[in-house]
């Protein structure tokens, strides 16, 4: 997978963008504020995945402008596509076309351009909360499998609706175990399936975290990786997300409903579910230092790029936004060390970092333009 050529106009405070990017590793310097991140942020939508920033459609225009445009061509094994995205600052409206086609939505793009980002707020994936962790592995899962976004969707739905009346329950003193059902029944069925995938995708990614953590720390500590449910106490082998786990997850639901309406939302679910990083048998996230937590989401992003590679047999984009800065130097050369055969595109302030890297093809940014 590689980008041939990225294009955008009216997006936040860059000038007209027309670049043509190298096969291998290319670097985008300048000041803080130049727009380095905005072109970043601009390919990382073209993956169909919302802003890494948190921002909305019209936060993407730019103040004195009517719209902004984002074209991306880019290549795969089999040939060469065009994405287009225009945000328009009139209606709010945003329209979305892959190859000339239009789409419903941004996340229909799940699939076409794979791309790996790394961002400075990463470096705190073993630290941070449970939701990061979760927002990583459903982002991460979802460009390998698009009925894992489905599932994950009629899940978030459901919850949403289950909540709400559970809600109104406490207000309105009446309660219906007809419609109680009908929602258990739907979140038990894409909850085990969704359970299912993490649990497959956690082993996985495993078995790259392991080797990758033991280079970075010269072999004197083991990662390991695994999924935590608040449904199942394991799952190991057991893929049977249409039955017997369907099975258990409903009777959880309905074990835990008491709980629930005492507390005014679901407890228990997916969406209360942590991906657990242990060095040497211990929690990262309670005992782990700053520099073993960098370490930790570090390999953790390079392996998730692997996976996307094994899985889809060819390699994503990697972006890597102002992340060098942050590391010492024996975490920047390993981060050089294991971005060959992936097309890189890194941002960063001081050109010192990337003094190394003769081969790279350098962008200057400034004040919006290149």
């Amino acid at each position: 997978m590689i980008i041939r050529k990225v294009e955008i106009e009216g997006y936040k405070n860059l000038s007209s963008v027309n670049m043509d990017f190298d096969l291998g590793l290319n670097i985008l310097c300048g000041e803080n504020a130049q727009g380095k991140t905005n072109i970043i942020e601009a390919i990382w939508l073209c993956s169909g995945c919302r802003s890494f920033r948190g921002t909305k459609d019209r936060g993407f225009i730019g103040f004195d402008k009517d719209f902004a445009e984002i074209k991306l061509i880019f290549e795969n094994q089999l040939r060469a596509q065009e994405i287009k995205l225009h945000f328009n600052k009139a209606g709010n409206n945003r329209t979305v076309a892959l190859n000339g086609v239009k789409l419903k939505a941004l996340s229909s793009l799940f699939g076409s351009f794979k791309c790996v980002a790394f961002t400075p707020d990463d470096l705190e994936i073993a630290k941070g909360s449970p939701e990061k962790r979760r927002d990583f592995i459903d982002m991460s899962i979802s460009q390998i499998k698009i009925s894992y976004l489905n599932a994950l969707n009629t899940y978030n739905n459901v919850l949403s609706q289950r909540n709400s009346y559970i809600k109104s329950v406490a207000k309105e003193n009446s309660f219906d175990i007809c419609m109680m059902d009908i929602w258990d029944e739907q979140l038990s069925k894409a909850g085990a399936y969704i359970s299912v995938l993490r649990q497959i995708y956690c082993n996985s990614l495993n078995s790259y975290t392991g080797n990758l953590y033991s280079e970075i720390t010269n072999f004197n500590e083991k990662l390991k990786i695994r999924y935590k449910s608040t449904i199942f106490n394991e799952l190991f082998e057991n893929k049977d997300y249409q039955g017997e786990l369907a099975k258990r997850y409903l009777s959880k639901l309905k074990k835990s409903l008491k709980k629930d309406l005492q507390a005014g939302f679901t407890t228990i679910g997916i969406h209360r579910d942590d991906i657990i990083a242990e060095i040497n048998g211990l929690p990262v996230r309670e005992y782990g230092s700053q520099g073993q937590a960098r370490s930790v989401a570090l390999v953790i992003k390079l392996a998730a790029a692997k996976l996307l590679t094994e899985e889809k047999n060819e390699h994503p984009v990697l972006l890597l936004d102002d992340v060098l800065s942050e590391l010492d130097p024996i975490r920047q050369k390993f981060v050089l060390n294991n971005i060959s055969g992936m097309q890189t595109i890194i941002t960063c302030c001081d050109e010192k970092l990337i003094s190394n890297t003769p081969n790279a093809k350098r962008f200057k940014i400034k004040n919006g333009s290149i």
